[in-house]
């Protein structure tokens, strides 16, 4: 999960945002450090050379230089966040080859739910999409927020429930990547991981219909038991029975979970407290 070794477009250009704004920083921090020393060392009580002003108070100059090169700064890092912001709008389409190809996911409790209408079938916990596609995501969460967040293809973005949000990525590269959630969502955030499988083009339609030939089906019957709260340490894959199960989660026409509740101890109040929740 290494930001600095982007396999798509948008993380390419979180990482040259995030490498442009630690240099620009870095062009104020750098001499500060060195003023610093310098200072110390030029203004000793041995150096007789120093000149001692104890009525010293004010100048423009001085000024000048302390508060123009912070301003720049600021104005320098505000304009590459300004920019980049609107350049990489996770709604914004990121142009590939080969037809685009969209996915459907549900952040859980805790797992992670990957369905592709197009292609009727669903995944949990692994991810698997064509190198060099464009991939459209809408994503929605079965009870409380969450954040996903695939590191080497960018773009952290919000699931909350009862609402749709949109991204758009692209996967240059063939490989094996890591999803996450970034949000703390209850005692098994540290377990909601993904796969993340990129493969070739050619490879995409024959994992579809192996997918496809699969006995497990995904229904409102079979994603009610799903979404119960726990930890799925398998990796399993269901023939979608509704493309439009994911927009009767979205609508909330199948309620949503009651949230993460305390399954050990150590959250729980020793001292007589009540449970803020």
């Amino acid at each position: 999960m290494n930001l600095l070794d982007p396999q798509g477009p948008v993380a390419a250009a979180n990482s040259t945002i995030l490498v442009d704004s630690v240099f620009i920083m870095l062009v104020i921090v750098v001499p500060t450090i060195v003023a610093i020393l310098a200072f110390a060392f030029w203004f000793r009580a041995s150096n007789t050379k120093a000149r001692y002003q104890p009525d010293f108070v004010y100048s423009g100059r001085v000024e000048m230089v302390v508060w123009s090169i912070p301003a720049l700064t600021v104005i320098l890092l505000g304009g590459v966040a300004w920019i980049g912001s609107h350049q990489l709008d996770p709604a914004a389409p990121v142009p590939g080859t080969g037809s685009p190809v969209r996915i459907q996911a549900v952040s859980l409790d805790w797992k992670w739910l990957f369905i592709y209408p197009d292609q009727r079938i669903a995944t949990v916990n692994t991810l698997t999409v064509p190198a060099g596609a464009e991939l459209n995501f809408q994503l929605t969460s079965s009870s409380v927020m969450n954040t996903f967040f695939i590191p080497q293809l960018g773009s952290m973005i919000y699931t909350m429930n009862g609402m749709v949000t949109k991204l758009h990525l692209r996967a240059d590269n063939e490989g094996k990547l890591q999803g996450l959630s970034a949000h703390f969502s209850g005692d098994g955030f540290p377990d909601m991981m993904f796969d993340v499988n990129v493969i070739s083009p050619l490879a995409f339609p024959d994992w579809v219909a192996s997918i496809a030939k699969t006995d497990a089906v995904l229904n409102e019957e079979s994603y009610k038991k799903l979404m119960q709260q726990g930890i799925e340490k398998s990796k399993p894959a269901y023939r979608l029975d509704d493309p439009r199960l994911f927009d009767l989660i979205a609508t909330q026409h199948i309620p949503p979970g009651p949230g993460p509740e305390l399954i050990s101890d150590a959250g729980r109040p020793h001292s007589g407290g009540h449970d803020a929740r």
